[in-house]
């Protein structure tokens, strides 16, 4: 292992070259936010003739390299996938070689705080943090609050994670919503579902590359993605370079017209359908609370607006207590560790 020397960034510059191939690829339209399926720890592991172990520790390694790349290339957000719940169906020597190596990274992280906090780096975790160890739990929790207030760029590591299993949790929290009265089962919509997902805090990504030449998402931010470049590289992640990331880059910049049209149709889409079920809730309020005589154009046009004020007041709210129950769990967790 090589805990001593596993660091969060890379502090080392791009070559002339890569600077000014960097400076071109930036004159044209740049993903703000990339998302990595990691893939090919272990097959270079067998490659390079070492532990598995130690393929998972260079691919961290590689994700340090990579974070500077992109900081240097004006990528402010990265998401990696860093451990899929399917993991945990590995041999259990691997598995816990894996809780070990991410109980070290989160550990050097709480001691680079000074430098993740220069360059302005936020941590959050998705995932269900409830199947990992306690400790790991409590570690993560104190990772993530130790950069919550930083904002010049973000690092999302999905951890324990899987796209089905994050879709269902958001469902579950619509549901714990209207439980809970903050809001009506008419208010629950595909843009509430996405304000209800793990990612929430984050822009969808624009670019979402995999290595190793496996072609499949493997369950890696199905909802996300419908409108991102996807980028599949044969190059193995440990191997992954300035280059590779450059070649992606242009692939994105080669479809981004298509992308973006795609991306606005799609908005343009929710947003009359929101329209819709908000006419249809107005429709059924007025004929439940009328005395049977029609309504002017004018007081439907008013109560309409009425509705869909007092609507985005109760996802507000909603959406407020939701941010609020998630933080706690990350307080208490950290707090955990403190007395621990």
């Amino acid at each position: 292992m090589k805990s001593t020397v596993m660091s969060w960034i890379r502090e080392q510059e791009l070559s002339f070259i890569e600077r000014l191939t960097g400076n071109i690829l930036k004159a044209g339209p740049m993903p703000k936010h990339v998302a990595f399926i990691m893939d090919g720890n272990r097959r270079f592991a067998q490659k390079a003739h070492v532990q598995r172990q130690e393929g998972h520790s260079q691919g961290f390694e590689k994700l340090a390299e990579t974070l500077r790349w992109c900081l240097n290339l004006g990528i402010h957000e990265v998401t990696v996938y860093a451990f899929s719940i399917e993991n945990f169906k590995r041999s259990k020597e691997e598995v816990d070689g894996l809780m070990e190596l991410a109980r070290q990274k989160f550990i050097r992280l709480l001691t680079e705080q000074e430098n993740l906090e220069k360059h302005g780096v936020c941590i959050r975790v998705l995932g269900d943090l409830t199947l990992l160890p306690a400790d790991l739990q409590q570690l993560i929790a104190k990772a993530v609050l130790a950069t919550k207030a930083h904002n010049k760029c973000f690092l999302n590591v999905c951890f324990a994670y899987t796209s089905r299993h994050e879709i269902a949790n958001a469902v579950k929290e619509m549901a714990w919503g209207v439980e809970q009265g903050l809001i009506k089962p008419s208010d629950v919509s595909e843009v509430l579902l996405s304000e209800c997902l793990y990612s929430s805090n984050s822009p969808n990504p624009d670019l979402l590359i995999r290595t190793s030449g496996e072609v499949r998402l493997s369950d890696f931010l199905l909802w996300q993605t419908s409108y991102s470049c996807l980028v599949f590289q044969s190059v193995l992640w440990p191997e992954y370079s300035f280059w590779n990331l450059c070649e992606a880059v242009l692939q994105y910049q080669l479809s981004y017209r298509s992308l973006q049209k795609a991306r606005d149709l799609h908005r343009e889409g929710q947003a009359l359908q929101q329209m819709e079920a908000d006419r249809s809730c107005v429709a059924e309020l007025l004929q439940n609370c009328g005395n049977g005589k029609p309504v002017d154009a004018q007081s439907r046009q008013r109560e309409l607006l009425n509705y869909t004020a007092s609507r985005e007041e109760r996802v507000r709210c909603f959406l407020n207590a939701l941010q609020h129950k998630r933080d706690t769990v990350f307080s208490d967790l950290s707090s955990q560790a403190v007395l621990a």
